[in-house]
């Protein structure tokens, strides 16, 4: 009669796997942004050619104005939805949170609608001088080369 050898599986070394999640882990953590401001309105800014990124991040406001649900033109400071005259306020609550050094360079980000009336930026304009936030970022996006 014949005998059968019983096959085994042999196990599966497992000793480097912990080193492989943390790599992946880690890789993630590097390349992801993290958002740190939603927007409550939509806007689509306009397009411009001379661009340049804003560096710490950690002292930038960002104001967006854009059109809201119920299709008027609304203004969010960071994430709070806010009024014209409230926002000289908001700046000094965000200033009180940032660090000493942070509070130095801080840059006002401001993202409008391309089809915002320009004298409610205009007004936003007003309210960041009465609260001495001078360092104002015009965002837009990039334009694309037309090549005929």
């Amino acid at each position: 009669m014949f005998s059968r050898r019983k096959h085994t599986m042999p196990e599966l070394n497992t000793a480097s796997l912990p080193d492989l999640i943390f790599t992946v882990l880690f890789f993630f953590m590097i390349v992801t942004h993290m958002r740190s401001v939603e927007p409550k309105v939509s806007y689509r800014v306009p397009q411009g050619t001379e661009l340049q990124k804003l560096g710490h991040q950690s002292s930038v406001i960002y104001v967006y104005i854009g059109r809201s649900a119920d299709d008027t033109f609304r203004i969010q400071l960071n994430n709070r939805l806010v009024e014209v005259g409230d926002i000289a306020r908001c700046i000094a609550e965000e200033r009180q949170r940032m660090q000493a050094d942070d509070q130095a360079r801080m840059t006002v980000s401001l993202q409008a609608d391309r089809d915002v009336p320009m004298g409610i930026i205009a007004d936003v304009k007003k309210e960041l001088r009465q609260a001495f936030a001078l360092r104002i970022n015009y965002a837009a996006s990039k334009a694309k080369d037309e090549k005929d």
